[in-house]
């Protein structure tokens, strides 16, 4: 038997929430776990402190399929099936979905679950600098720790529940270290919970974001 991997063209869905009081200070782009949608991305991160004064875009995976019991469409960002050509179609398409938007200043990546690896493979792999990464409930992937980058590290923020069976303490534990031993300045926050957004994660994003929003734009000046 014999596999093709066949190159083809699709198109994704972004949503985009403009801030209530123009310019914005910066892009958020939100990438979402597994089984949800743009809009369950984007009504978490409208919730942090601060997010009026944002572009934030919700980028929704490809893989767009049911959910079973609602017929809300859902979607996914990747399987182990053909997994390098899906990782590089997700860095492709991030990059364009970037490109369209076309906020200028400084741009955070964020992602929950699945989309924490998304966040941090578009700000390592893809084609746009990022000042920050937030990923909560979700690891390095291990192609983004070993693969050859195509730019320096941003500053990251590990989020995780306390009681998170999938996103363990020891796993943070391991990115933290990962991160460290490549000089890249990241925080921690362990939080009450478990594999979710919570208000007191919120607040910690929210203090973490104005740091490093307000340290790219200094850096500018």
């Amino acid at each position: 038997m014999r596999t093709l991997s066949i190159e083809t063209t699709t198109h994704g869905r972004v949503l985009i929430d403009d801030p209530s009081t123009p310019p914005s200070v910066a892009l958020v782009v939100v990438f979402h776990g597994y089984a949800q949608s743009a809009e369950d991305a984007l009504a978490e991160v409208r919730k942090i402190p601060g997010a009026s004064a944002w572009t934030i875009a919700s980028v929704q995976g490809l893989h767009r399929f049911y959910n079973r019991n609602s017929e809300k469409v859902i979607a996914s960002w990747m399987t182990r099936q053909d997994r390098d050509d899906a990782i590089a179609d997700n860095v492709a398409y991030i990059d364009r979905a970037i490109d369209a938007v076309g906020v200028p200043g400084p741009i955070v990546l964020v992602g929950f679950s699945q989309g924490a690896s998304m966040a941090f493979r578009a700000a390592v792999l893809g084609s746009h600098r990022a000042v920050g990464v937030i990923a909560l409930g979700g690891d390095i992937p291990p192609e983004v720790k070993t693969g050859e980058l195509l730019r320096p590290w941003p500053a990251v923020l590990i989020g995780g529940g306390e009681g998170d069976t999938w996103f363990t303490p020891a796993k943070a534990h391991a990115d933290a270290a990962f991160l460290a031993a490549q000089q890249v300045p990241h925080d921690v926050v362990r939080f009450a919970g478990g594999h979710e957004w919570t208000d007191e994660f919120r607040a910690a994003a929210a203090r973490w974001l104005q740091r490093v929003i307000q340290a790219a734009a200094t850096s500018r000046a």
